[in-house]
């Protein structure tokens, strides 16, 4: 197995299942894999079987009416970037939840990347953006999740901000959700002439386009050297950041003049493997010659410098690579020539160990704004620095964000200001970026200014891990398990939770309720700091109040990986599956846990658990294989309330191919007794007897392009199912919910008749990123809930 495609597996499981083909709608889409999975050299799994001829799928109709389920905010947003003349264009990227574009007549953010598919959930992060100073409809953000030594970022190019977009393939690679995310922008036009870019990479040094992005050619004259994959394995989990950022040093644009003057910025990783010797570079003649420019500090990282309209430089220097990166820091100006400290914190001394983040600027002269963001500093009491703001150029500083006025329902405001920027059209405006999002203010000179959340209105940023419809008659109609949040019960679509065990859990792995009694609910997540003990919890009044396992099960607090299922029969009565563990049962609300009769699984493998909502005694367990390289999948059934399971011979006769755990689905019809379906990430399997037989519908198929069958596709054929409400007069007692491919088309997909004949009930600019776990209504009939990548929870009609 590579070494480096572990770490990139490591990374993207962690965001894209805690956090993280084809496009459409004008994106140019092109073969990439969902993720980068590593090679394994064991026996190759059987080839794919071919679908069956099938009736195709219905036309599309009724497709763009999905709508967020409301978190508000709720993810990291690396950068904020303003068009520098054109009041309220302004845009923010995310690490692995796609791009927004803000809405000034909505106060309100729109996702410009939901025409991302499932091809293209690698590229669901972006690393940079930058807007063309005489243009401001065109748009370049770049893209690639984790870093490489390949060649395997993409720059996407929007003419009509945002709402379309083309690709090219870049000569380098990009990592929108590691260390280092908020540095920059690494990526920028030239004011002068616009058809010339530069970008700042992460191992291969500074690059530059002429073509408006279109071709790319390495700065040779600052450095060739590309860092080799032993170089960046040794530094890979502190954080690869290479060429930071790039500033043009003229206030002039649109003369067609390529600017002559640029800064750039250099983080230590990368000087010592190429020997540059400077942490700053000037060239003035357009990128043919770099003089190094020494600094006050050395050793430090650079995460923002920024250019006032008189052209004085502000340059925040920092020990960390961030998010929220630790101290010491310093905030200098630099004339060209001369540097001036304006701030610093030195991690030697006690209480002033933060670093520094954000950095914007307003006006000139002595009457410059300065806004800068204090990272790694938490918790809000008068004289805490979160955002600290100078109106004279950095001769004296207030805080505007401790202890004034908040409003929305979401707090945490500090430790990861790592963007702070001031409008430019007007300086009364600052916002600044968080853990969960935005936060804004609109009257900055006040002794207090208020803040609020709208600014991340419309961001729905949570990496959704698992969610459970409940029955008919439930007070609440969803639950949702996601990364970093914890679990949260959704009482209303359109209103923030509020209920959930709010601060128990860091990520909510599964969770589920009684159907016979809709308030017992029970969830298992990740421990946090102040709930160390805490691997699972359940409720008895639909989630207002919430109570601790007693005890464990016995491998929970070991194997809290994001594959961990549970599943609960009847209040009281629950099966608990920790990633790579046995399953076990409790009678008692978790005081006593049994081990179940189930076969032990390595670590990497794990059971997908169902309880039958018709018959509780019934309890299902699928185990895929853990890889494509592992045993044959196997499903079992117990009839004692999960205490017992029996293998079904039958099952693994049908074929399904091994894959790894979280592209496989398991559900059950709540209509009927016994009435079970699988997706083993290639096919669906359905069983109407409990699992003692199956039938292989052979309507989906994987998109393989140019990858090898004994491996994965570009694309799985079917990754989730699940079971809602039927229409009136439908033939089936339920409706099924497919993410997958059919007819060589990837999408969500809907049958009423058991799997006979399928409608697509999604379209190509409603794609999220890929789709990861859905779940279907039982109120409702055609309501279905989805996870898209790192886009949050959304639901249709």
């Amino acid at each position: 197995m590579k070494k480096e495609q572990l770490f990139a597996l490591s990374a993207l499981l962690t965001s894209l299942m805690a956090g993280c083909g084809g496009g459409g709608g004008g994106t140019a889409a092109g073969p990439a894999p969902v993720q980068p999975l590593p090679a394994q050299p064991a026996a190759p799994a059987q080839p794919p079987t071919l679908p069956e001829p099938a009736t195709p799928a219905q036309p599309v109709t009724g497709l763009g009416s999905w709508t967020n389920v409301k978190f508000g905010g709720g993810g990291y947003v690396p950068g904020l970037v303003f068009h520098p003349s054109s009041p309220d264009v302004l845009y923010a990227r995310t690490d692995m939840g796609g791009a927004y574009r803000w809405n000034a007549a909505t106060s309100s953010w729109r996702p410009i990347t939901d025409g991302f598919g499932a091809a293209e959930t690698f590229h669901h992060g972006s690393e940079s953006m930058a807007l063309d100073p005489n243009d401001d409809k065109r748009v370049y953000m770049s893209t690639g999740m984790y870093l490489s030594d390949k060649a395997d970022a993409r720059l996407y190019i929007s003419t009509d901000r945002g709402d379309n977009w083309t690709y090219v393939n870049l000569p380098f690679s990009a990592a929108s959700n590691a260390q280092g995310r908020t540095v920059g922008e690494r990526l920028m036009v030239d004011p002068n002439n616009p058809a010339i870019l530069f970008y700042g990479t992460r191992t291969t040094g500074l690059w530059k386009s002429a073509d408006r992005g279109q071709t790319w050619q390495q700065v040779a004259s600052l450095s060739s050297h590309k860092m080799t994959k032993a170089q960046i394995e040794a530094v890979f989990w502190s954080g690869v950041v290479g060429v930071e950022q790039v500033i043009f040093d003229t206030s002039t644009k649109g003369t067609g003049s390529a600017t002559q003057t640029i800064y750039t910025a250099v983080a230590p990783d990368y000087a010592a493997v190429a020997g540059l010797a400077y942490s700053m570079y000037k060239t003035t003649d357009g990128g043919a010659t770099w003089t190094g420019i020494a600094t006050p500090v050395a050793g430090y990282h650079i995460p923002h410098m920024v250019r006032a309209k008189d052209g004085m430089m502000y340059v925040a220097f920092t020990q960390g690579t961030g998010p929220g990166a630790s101290g010491s820091a310093r905030l200098y100006k630099f004339d060209g020539s001369n540097w001036t400290l304006l701030k610093s914190y030195d991690s030697s001394a006690a209480g002033t160990g933060f670093g520094m983040g954000g950095l914007s600027v307003s006006g000139t002269g002595a009457t410059t704004r300065i806004a800068l963001g204090v990272t790694n500093s938490w918790g809000n009491w008068e004289g805490q620095p979160i955002v600290q703001l100078s109106d004279n150029a950095g001769a004296t500083w207030r805080e505007i964000s401790a202890m004034a006025p908040h409003g929305g329902d979401k707090d945490g405001w500090s430790g990861w200001v790592d963007d702070v920027e001031i409008d430019p059209n007007n300086p009364e405006r600052i916002l600044h970026v968080h853990g969960g999002g935005v936060w804004e203010t609109r009257n900055a000179s006040a002794a207090k200014p208020s803040w609020t959340h709208t600014a991340a209105n419309g961001i729905e940023e949570t990496a959704t891990l698992a969610l459970m419809a409940p029955p008919p008659g439930a007070s609440y109609s969803l639950l949702n398990s996601s990364g970093d949040i914890g679990m949260v019960i959704h009482t209303d679509l359109a209103t923030a939770p509020v209920r959930g065990p709010k601060g128990w859990f860091g990520n909510s792995n599964s969770s589920d309720m009684a159907w016979s009694d809709s308030a017992y609910i029970a969830t298992i997540g990740t421990t946090t700091w102040n709930h160390p003990n805490v691997g699972g919890a359940y409720s008895t009044d639909s989630g207002l109040t919430w109570t601790a396992f007693p005890t464990n099960h016995p491998d929970g607090l070991a194997h809290q990986g994001n594959d961990s299922t549970l599943a609960v029969t009847k209040p009281g009565h629950i099966v608990w599956a920790p990633s790579g563990s046995v399953p076990a049962y409790t009678t008692n609300h978790g005081a006593n846990w049994t081990y179940t009769n189930l076969p032990a699984v390595a670590s990497g493998r794990g059971y997908r658990l169902a309880a039958d909502r018709k018959n509780p005694n019934r309890v299902y367990a699928y185990e895929s294989g853990g890889g494509w390289w592992g045993p044959a999948p196997k499903f079992y059934s117990s009839t004692d309330g999960g205490h017992t399971f029996t293998v079904s011979s039958q099952f693994s006769a049908a074929g399904p191919r091994p894959e790894f755990v979280h592209n496989t689905s398991l559900a059950v019809n709540p209509n009927a007794e016994g009435d079970v379906w699988v997706a083993d990430a290639h096919n669906v399997f359905h069983s109407t007897d409990g699992g003692a037989t199956w039938t292989k519908l052979g309507v989906t198929g994987s998109i393989w392009g140019s990858h090898p069958t004994s491996e994965w596709p570009e694309v799985y054929g079917a990754t989730a199912i699940a079971l809602g409400k039927a229409p009136a007069g439908a033939s089936y007692s339920a409706s099924v919910y497919l993410v997958g491919v059919i007819n060589g088309v990837w999408g969500v997909y809907r049958s009423d008749n058991g799997g006979g004949n399928w409608t697509r009930i999604n379209d190509d600019k409603h794609q999220f990123g890929g789709i990861g776990v859905i779940a279907a209504d039982q109120n409702i009939a055609g309501r279905l809930y989805i996870g898209g990548r790192g886009r949050g929870v959304l639901f249709n009609n």
